[in-house]
C-alpha cells in the first residue's frame, strides 16, 4: 500500500494520492486530522480502530458504525468498553489482537462483496439501536432536577 497522512496536506490529498501508482498500489488515507472522521468513514470499506492496539483506551466505534464502516478493533478498548462489547456481540465490530491481524482481517473483509455488505447493513443497524443517548441523558437529569 500507499500510505498518504492527512495532517501532511496542505488543503487536498496530493496527486499521488489520488492517483493509482504505477503498479496499480491501493493507497491508505491515514486519517490523523480532527473533525474529519465521518469524511474518512463515508469513504472507507472497513475502519482499523487505531488507538485500540496500544493501551490508550481506544476511540468512539460508532461514529463508524454510523457510516455504514465495519470496524476491526484491537484488544486496547477500556474507554469505550461498553460500545465494543455490544459491537462485537453484534457483529459491528471484530477484535483482532494486534496491527498484523487486523490489516488481514481488514483486506478479507474488503475483498468480500457479500461479507462487506452484510458488515455495513449490520453496523448500521447497531448505530441505529444506540442513537438518543444525548437525549436520554438530558432527560435523566432533568428527571433528577425534579424537571420536566
Amino acid at each position: 500500500f500507499a500510505v498518504s497522512r492527512r495532517s501532511a496536506w496542505p488543503d487536498h490529498p496530493p496527486e499521488t494520492a489520488l492517483a493509482p501508482t504505477a503498479i496499480d498500489t491501493p493507497t491508505v488515507w491515514l486519517g490523523d486530522s480532527l473533525g474529519e472522521m465521518p469524511l474518512y468513514y463515508g469513504l472507507s470499506d472497513v475502519v482499523l480502530l487505531g488507538g485500540s492496539f496500544e493501551p490508550l483506551g481506544g476511540q468512539n466505534l460508532i461514529e463508524a458504525a454510523a457510516c455504514g464502516c465495519p470496524v476491526i478493533m484491537g484488544p486496547h478498548t477500556f474507554n469505550f468498553l461498553q460500545a465494543a462489547e455490544l459491537a462485537q456481540a453484534s457483529g459491528a465490530a471484530q477484535r483482532v489482537q494486534n496491527i498484523d491481524e487486523a490489516v488481514t482481517a481488514a483486506c478479507r473483509l474488503a475483498l468480500d462483496d457479500a461479507a462487506l455488505k452484510r458488515g455495513r447493513q449490520v453496523t448500521l443497524t447497531f448505530a441505529a439501536a444506540h442513537r438518543g443517548a444525548l437525549e436520554r441523558t438530558v432527560d435523566a437529569i432533568c428527571e433528577l432536577l425534579g424537571q420536566q
